[in-house]
């Protein structure tokens, strides 16, 4: 597998955006996104059924075009949708509440905070949903991405994917072989793998930073994107340079190899997801 490299390396600072530059770190010539939950604007995913439907909103892309896209999706509590398919698949990170997402006729499985799963294209589900404030991040690959009855259903040859959190296995440096490691602290971020696509060299992770957590993310080349699942990362970069909190869903991503600072000043552990063209590091200070 040839997706990520994680590196731990000591260093002394004490903010997010004040740590040592090193040897392997890229000059910082990368341009950068940032957009906070805050700011997202939402609209209704299915506009036919208006407020019956979940409601979405873009963090990067255009759902209703052609290219790939990452948005979030926020249904009411006890939603639960009408049997139905979609004509692209997708990818999916639970942020908050329980979602469920799988045949009609299927017993709930409640998926918690942290949970990925992925939903072919054409195939009959449901999705239903339960808590005040549910939240997942979706990802499709091209668009549009659209709603259509079960009637049009058609077999891709693809098969779900429903992992609960609870049943992910997270590796940090010292049980990754394949990783050159340095140092391994309890300041060592985790990971796990979700997907890969070996032609395009796309991945996707999490990475989960402990509390008290000091670092930087160094992204891939090519295209690196995150967004916050749980906990509330204090982030800065090259353009962002006053440290802004980032609260559950939100967005930070760079193209040509940029440098993203986060520290974690809480108590709780910070999931995000990563999704990257290309390897990435995460580094680590003391």
């Amino acid at each position: 597998m040839k997706l990520i490299q994680i590196f731990a390396v000591l260093a002394l600072f004490s903010s997010c955006n004040n740590a040592t530059k090193d040897s392997k770190e890229p000059i910082d010539t990368a341009n950068y996104e940032l957009v906070l939950a805050s700011d997202v604007e939402w609209t209704h995913l299915n506009p036919k059924r208006g407020d019956l439907a979940p409601k979405a909103g873009t963090l990067w892309g255009d759902r209703k075009g052609t290219e790939a896209t990452g948005f979030l999706l926020k249904p009411n509590d006890g939603f639960s949708s009408p049997p139905h398919i979609h004509n692209v698949s997708y990818r999916g990170v639970v942020i908050s509440g329980v979602l469920h997402n799988d045949d009609p006729e299927a017993a709930k499985m409640w998926m918690p905070a942290g949970s990925f799963w992925t939903q072919p294209k054409g195939e009959v589900h449901i999705t239903a949903a339960e808590g005040n404030y549910t939240l997942a991040y979706i990802e499709i690959e091209e668009g549009p991405y659209l709603v259509l009855p079960e009637e049009e259903h058609f077999d891709s040859g693809e098969r779900p994917v429903n992992v609960e959190e609870s049943n992910l296995v997270w590796l940090n440096a010292a049980d990754i072989e394949w990783v050159q490691s340095e140092t391994n602290t309890n300041n060592t971020a985790q990971v796990t793998f979700l997907w890969d696509e070996a032609v395009s060299d796309l991945n996707g992770s999490l990475i989960k930073l402990p509390a008290g957590f000091k670092g930087k993310v160094i992204s891939a080349e090519e295209s690196f994107k995150a967004v916050v699942i749980n906990g509330e990362p204090g982030y800065s970069s090259k353009t962002q340079t006053s440290e802004k909190l980032l609260s559950p869903g939100s967005y930070f991503a760079s193209t040509g190899g940029g440098v993203h600072q986060l520290c974690n000043n809480t108590n709780a552990e910070v999931l995000i997801y990563i999704r990257s063209k290309g390897k990435y590091r995460v580094v680590s200070v003391k």
